[in-house]
Parts: structure tokens; C-alpha cells; sequence
């Protein structure tokens, strides 16, 4: 007999996390070339979204799983640190958005995309150097990380606040009974 509490997700919930996590690879499709060679993804965005708007153990689904299968499918030496790194990201990202940050939203969202972007450089700078065993291919792509990251963090902020997507999803899963 368990004493525990459960957490009960609905149909809507995994509908909304099902359509982050499938942003999330359909994003992980298009890149922006850079002038000093390697491109720069638009999974940032998707991450970021998926954290603020979904709870935690969604928003990890979404964010971490969407991003593994992105890699999976296109970039499959990298997927294991994607599915570590974008899930920490996730969670800390919906923590600080849903958790503790609920009477000053915006800015602990602000706040979490903060920590996201220190976790996504340093989850991938590490996941590099052990990738290719070389840190110094892992340091060169840091600023590319940062600019990445910053970039998502600062497209899905207005997206879910400005755009109201994360309204639109708390008013479609409040639906739910």
C-alpha cells in the first residue's frame, strides 16, 4: 500500500507535451550556418517553450526526449549528452516557470532560461570534449553554444508570454476533468 502522492497527467497534457516534443525535432531540422564553420540549431526554443509552459515531468518528455529524437534522426553521435543536457535544461527551466515562480512568472521563467542557457553550454561543451576527445574542439564551440542558447531563451520568452503560448496551453489543459 503506498502512502506516496501521485501526480495525475491527463490526455490534454501529454497531447500539448507530444506536440512540444514533435516542435522539438521538426526545429532540430534547420540550423543557421555560422561564418567559423558548424551551425547553430533552433531546439533552444523548443526546450525553453516546453519548460515554461509544461510541468516538469513533461517538460523533461518534451524537452530532453524531443531533442534526443532530433539528434536521433539527424545527428546520432551526440543524442545521449542532447537527452542528459536538454532534460536538466527542461526541468530547471519548468521548476523555476511552474514551481516556485508562480506569483512573479515572467521573471523566474527569465530566471530558469537563465540557469538553462549555463546548463546547455556546459552539458555540451563537456558532452563534446568526451565525444571527440578533443577539449579544445569543446572550448571552440562554447560561443556558439551561448549564442544558440541565448537565442532560444530569448525567442520563447515573448513566445510564451507575449504570444500568450503558455495561457493558450493552461486554458486548453484546465479543460480537462
Amino acid at each position: 500500500m503506498s502512502t506516496g502522492k501521485t501526480m495525475k497527467i491527463s490526455v490534454r497534457q501529454i497531447t500539448f507535451a507530444a506536440v512540444f516534443t514533435a516542435l522539438n525535432v521538426i526545429l532540430s531540422t534547420f540550423s543557421v550556418p555560422t561564418p567559423f564553420g558548424g551551425h547553430l540549431y533552433l531546439t533552444d526554443i523548443a526546450v525553453c517553450l516546453a519548460g515554461i509552459t509544461l510541468n516538469p515531468v513533461l517538460a523533461v518528455v518534451a524537452g530532453g526526449g524531443g531533442a534526443f529524437l532530433g539528434d536521433l534522426f539527424f545527428y546520432p553521435a551526440a543524442m545521449f549528452t542532447t537527452l542528459i543536457t536538454r532534460s536538466v535544461q527542461a526541468l530547471v527551466i519548468s521548476v523555476f516557470s511552474n514551481l516556485i515562480g508562480k506569483k512573479k512568472e515572467v521573471l523566474f521563467s527569465t530566471v530558469g532560461c537563465a540557469i538553462g542557457v549555463i546548463i546547455m553550454v556546459t552539458g555540451y561543451t563537456l558532452g563534446s570534449a568526451f565525444i571527440y576527445s578533443t577539449p579544445e574542439y569543446a572550448v571552440y564551440k562554447i560561443p556558439f553554444e551561448l549564442l544558440q542558447a541565448v537565442v532560444g531563451a530569448a525567442v520563447a520568452l515573448p513566445l510564451a508570454y507575449h504570444l500568450k503560448i503558455k495561457k493558450i496551453a493552461n486554458d486548453y489543459i484546465s479543460k480537462d476533468a
